[in-house]
């Protein structure tokens, strides 16, 4: 595309239209991280992936609450491992199929500061891409971000990095401005739990 000489470069995401997961009914299979759990009903639940393969989706996990089920256990906040799963033939609530933990994570909820702090990533991670729009840069600095949080103390350097890192795959990053700056302009808001995470780390370092 032939752009204005001094017009800026979008984002590198797509935060436009969301890609669509093709093959009706063909089972897909691809590492993942759990962003977020939602009931569905009293034996069931969405679960809310970002995966390597295709960005965010959403899948429903029949029977995940029950005794007994093969998912227990194995669907909770920040977990990272393979899955496959089945598209829908219609809408983006898949069936999830298999899942295999490999990163239990748990770190993470040793103190609220972690928990809050992976949270923050997730959200933040989730807010700069559209459904189902594949995003494997993304995917691996969620993991590495994690991963860091899951053996370290949250700090301000590490928070402040991975909004770095972010805005620079998204091509806003701008020597003179702070990276979530460019985050806030360009996706008209940052996490609430951004303040309260600053509040809780302080000037740690």
């Amino acid at each position: 595309m032939i752009t204005a000489p001094n017009k800026p470069e979008p984002p590198r995401f797509c935060i436009v239209k969301p890609a669509r997961i093709s093959n009706a009914q063909r089972v897909h299979p691809t590492r993942a991280i759990v962003i977020r759990l939602t009931r569905l009903t009293d034996t069931s639940l969405i679960v809310h992936w970002f995966t390597e393969s295709h960005g965010l989706i959403k899948t429903v996990a029949k029977g995940a609450r029950r005794p007994g089920s093969p998912f227990a256990g194995r669907l909770d906040l920040f977990f990272g491992g393979e899955i496959s799963f089945q598209s829908a033939r219609k809408g983006e609530l898949h069936a999830l199929r298999e899942v295999v933990i490999h990163d239990w994570r748990e770190g993470l909820r040793k103190s609220y500061g972690s928990t809050l702090f992976a949270a923050y990533c997730c959200q933040l991670a989730e807010s700069a891409v559209e459904p189902e729009h594949p995003e494997p840069q993304l995917y691996q600095l969620l993991v590495r971000a994690l991963n860091h949080i899951d053996t370290n103390e949250p700090t301000m350097r590490a928070l402040l990095h991975f909004e770095r890192e972010l805005a620079t795959m998204m091509g806003i990053l701008h020597e003179k401005r702070e990276p979530s700056s460019s985050l806030r302009e360009t996706l008209g808001a940052l996490p609430s739990t951004r303040e309260e995470l600053i509040a809780r780390i302080g000037g740690a370092s």
